[in-house]
């Protein structure tokens, strides 16, 4: 069958690119015809390789001398939904580059990536195309408005796909008309020699934003470095928050023990580079990290944080879940495998066996399993009433984005009153 991916840009080091990426890939090696639209292009070249099988179709070209000049790209958009994060990259001419890339498409599947694009999909998607929205981040992620839009849309869905069972839980108790699964992220074997186990090194990685919390995790190392200075502590990933974390070093005076690494991708040869990993998130949509570590054949540390984690890591087996925002209780796990080498090895073994669900042949599997069904699931009743089932669709939309922009618009005014004032 014919897949296709509608993807916000296909060209930066993200979770999101990753894991279409690799499923993909998988679903192209299952002799499946794999296409990703990618909203926006950026660069020549992406961070990831991509098979020469899969067709990358970028619809705006925002590089020098391309579309971000077109008079189009000035004017807002009107059927994006102005309460997602990502509506202001969005103009009148992306919006209706998607609009004539879902009207001419001949793909089975198409899938989108991120909210704003699944409400494109499910509005303005032909009738013979099965729709399914991936939700990459959680539920109670977004703001009232958008889970509003959110559930006048996606009924018009197939399907909705979350990475996670707890949240596809959170999904079907607020949208009960729409069938939701959950299928979690796929991470390929590694490249490289798997870890060893024996270097005196934790690895650390992700985006340094508050939600992460390496602050607390840089003090939690304080207190490893206290009974082992040995060991040391390195954190990949760049963000707002790294001044933040230097200063938490510095006041640490753990300069010679945790380092900041800058961004990295892929990662495979630093998580093998250590014996540890360690997740100090406050929440976590999925965790690609941990699978990672553990495909490295790293055991994992990290924090019990909704919704993914506890649904990755088998406590005492491949690694330990700890309290969120204790950096106590990430002192005293690191230190009860670091001093006990024996453990480590068996749960260096374990987290290698186990993480071996995530691989994108067996993800990919599920999915070509709920294509199948989907396909066969269209019925003549789908082709009679999804036209009743479109218009009921678009007039609760238009309704929601008009009160959410004019309410918007009313408390900008309150805003800029009050600054003057």
């Amino acid at each position: 069958m014919k897949i296709s991916f509608l993807l916000h840009h296909a060209y930066g080091v993200g979770d999101t690119i990753r894991t279409v990426f690799n499923l993909a890939g998988a679903l192209a090696d299952r002799q499946h015809d794999v296409e990703i639209a990618s909203v926006f292009r950026y660069r020549e070249w992406t961070n990831f390789d991509l098979g020469p099988e899969i067709r990358l179709t970028p619809l705006t070209d925002m590089r020098p001398g391309g579309d971000a000049e077109h008079p189009l790209h000035s004017r807002p958009a009107r059927s994006y939904p102005a309460s997602d994060g990502r509506y202001m990259q969005h103009s009148r001419l992306t919006e209706n580059r998607i609009k004539a890339w879902l009207a001419r498409t001949d793909a089975d599947v198409v899938i989108g990536t991120l909210p704003g694009l699944n409400v494109l999909l499910a509005r303005f998607a032909p009738q013979h195309v099965v729709r399914i929205g991936q939700e990459h981040l959680t539920h109670n992620s977004y703001r009232f408005a958008l889970r509003t839009q959110l559930r006048h849309c996606y009924p018009q869905l197939d399907a909705l796909v979350t990475v996670t069972e707890a949240d596809a839980e959170i999904y079907r108790r607020h949208m009960p008309r729409v069938r939701v699964t959950a299928i979690p992220n796929s991470v390929p074997a590694p490249t490289v020699e798997l870890s060893s186990g024996t270097a005196p090194l934790v690895v650390a990685a992700g985006r340094l934003v508050p939600g992460k919390r390496f602050d607390q995790l840089v003090d939690a190392f304080a207190g490893v470095v206290g009974e082992r200075p040995d060991w040391r502590l390195q954190i990949y990933g760049d963000g707002p928050e790294r001044n933040i974390i230097q200063a938490r070093i510095d006041h640490h005076a753990l300069n010679d023990h945790v380092k900041l690494m800058g961004a990295h991708a892929p990662m495979d040869a630093q998580w093998a580079s250590g014996s540890l990993a360690a997740v100090s998130s406050s929440s976590e949509s999925f965790g690609m990290t941990i699978v990672e570590a553990m495909r490295c054949g790293l055991p994992v540390v990290s924090t019990n944080c909704p919704l993914g984690p506890a649904e990755i890591i088998q406590h005492g087996s491949d690694g330990l879940l700890i309290p969120v925002n204790d950096p106590t209780a990430m002192t005293r796990a690191l230190l009860s495998l670091i001093h006990d080498n024996q453990a480590r090895r068996q749960m260096a073994h374990a987290a290698r066996d186990n993480a071996r669900r995530f691989d994108p042949h067996r993800i990919s599997a599920q999915y070509e399993a709920l294509f199948t069904e989907l396909l066969h699931a269209r019925s003549a009743a789908r082709q009679r009433w999804g036209r009743l089932s479109t218009v009921r669709t678009e007039v609760t939309f238009v309704l929601a984005e008009r009160l959410f922009r004019a309410l918007s618009r009313s408390g900008m005014t309150i805003r800029r009153r009050a600054k003057t004032d």
